[in-house]
């Protein structure tokens, strides 16, 4: 087995890592009462409108390549508004939630009638709570639902986006007796919820749920749990929340030795299974099911950022070029109130550098994905990604 699973097998740390590395730990939301609806200051669409950004500049290493691409992207964007002028105003937050407080509150002193950023989760929302008194929305780039509402909106992809599209497709393509496996930590109870959500909004049936400790020992423990329950409940499919970085490699070993196939039972899993490229080439997955974002417009801006800024986007790049997008797209209807959350939250949505999205009035978002699978070590599409809501998965 090479060494993606070689790497799992070492002590289980790195069990630990988060499913989504962005993903932080839940703390009081921003989702203050009185706020969204009509919530927003005024602005003049005639002038250039002031827009913050806020990225983790001045923070470690990574933070600060990720910040510079996040801006890199953002003015990619704004060269895209045709008639639309973007006083973009970027601002350090080094990744701490209380300087990312302190640049939110400083931007709207300077003029912000809108914020874009910051990154992590408790940075935005100590962003949304610092400037909500004063009416500012946040479109933050976390995908931490949970600080999610009022003035903060999250920009990233979330559980329940993704498990209601493959859920959908599941349910289209016969697989509706879905038995959930997941980690008993935060990521994998919280994809865990978006899972059973998604089963009961698309009419399919909840086999049953198999959890395991953050061990390898568990882990194995699970897979004849697994087995016993999808011969005794008649289950069809698999949903795991496991990536690459956890128990995925692990599981993809176990699952077939113990006669878990997809050939009988449809594997589904809740992150790419094509990032990092090394995942296409694990045996257990192959004919399994994962969501992504359109590869016609995510290879589109990352050969236009290529071709401005000399290297290829970090996937997140694309959040920064989304929300400048969105607030273009509603500047350039007129309105002085195009900046509220009602106007935000219009249901035709935005078109972005990974394709469709919309954002939703409890701070959560809804993107285009496509369904893939994988075929001999190859991602082949099943399901394109919609171009406009209402079609496929929606």
């Amino acid at each position: 087995m090479f060494a993606l699973l070689r790497t799992i097998r070492k002590p289980i740390r790195l069990l630990m890592l988060p499913i989504f590395a962005i993903l932080l730990s839940a703390c009081d939301p921003a989702a203050l009462g009185g706020l969204g609806g009509n919530i927003g200051p005024k602005i003049d669409p005639n002038a250039p409108v002031p827009v913050a950004l806020l990225i983790p500049r001045g923070g470690t290493a990574s933070d600060n390549l990720l910040a510079k691409n996040l801006e890199n992207a953002a003015r990619l964007a704004i060269r895209d508004l045709d008639g639309v002028q973007i006083d973009l105003r970027v601002y350090g937050t080094a990744g701490k939630a209380s300087t990312a407080a302190t640049a939110a509150s400083q931007a709207v002193a300077d003029g912000a009638k809108i914020i874009l950023g910051p990154v992590y989760g408790e940075a935005a929302n100590a962003a949304g709570v610092a400037v909500a008194e004063a009416g500012v929305n946040v479109l933050s780039f976390s995908n931490n639902t949970t600080i999610a509402g009022g003035n903060v909106f999250v920009l990233g992809p979330t559980f329940n986006n993704t498990a209601n599209r493959l859920v959908s497709y599941a349910k289209r393509s016969g697989k509706d007796k879905i038995v959930v496996l997941h980690a008993n930590n935060i990521g994998g109870q919280l994809g865990r919820n978006a899972i059973q959500q998604a089963v009961a909004a698309n009419g399919a049936t909840l086999a049953g749920n198999v959890e395991y400790a953050l061990s390898q020992e568990a882990v194995r423990a699970a897979v004849p749990k697994v087995k016993a329950m999808m011969a005794s409940s008649g289950a069809n499919a698999l949903f795991m929340t496991a990536n690459s970085s956890t128990a995925l490699p692990l599981l993809s070993d176990l699952l077939p030795s113990a006669g878990i196939t997809n050939d009988t039972s449809q594997f589904i899993g809740l992150t790419r299974w094509d990032v990092p490229a090394q995942t296409l080439a694990l045996p257990g997955i192959q004919g399994g099911w994962f969501a992504l974002p359109d590869p016609g417009a995510t290879a589109a801006f990352a050969s236009r950022y290529n071709a401005s800024y000399g290297d290829r986007p970090l996937d997140i790049a694309g959040l920064a070029f989304d929300g400048i997008a969105a607030i273009g797209s509603l500047v350039k209807s007129g309105k002085k109130n195009a900046l509220t959350g009602a106007a935000l939250t219009q249901g035709a949505g935005f078109k972005g550098a990974n394709g469709i999205f919309r954002l939703l009035s409890d701070g959560t978002n809804q993107r285009g994905l496509a369904v893939a699978t994988i075929r001999n070590k190859q991602v082949v599409l099943l399901e394109a990604a919609p171009k406009a809501f209402g079609g496929a998965g929606f």
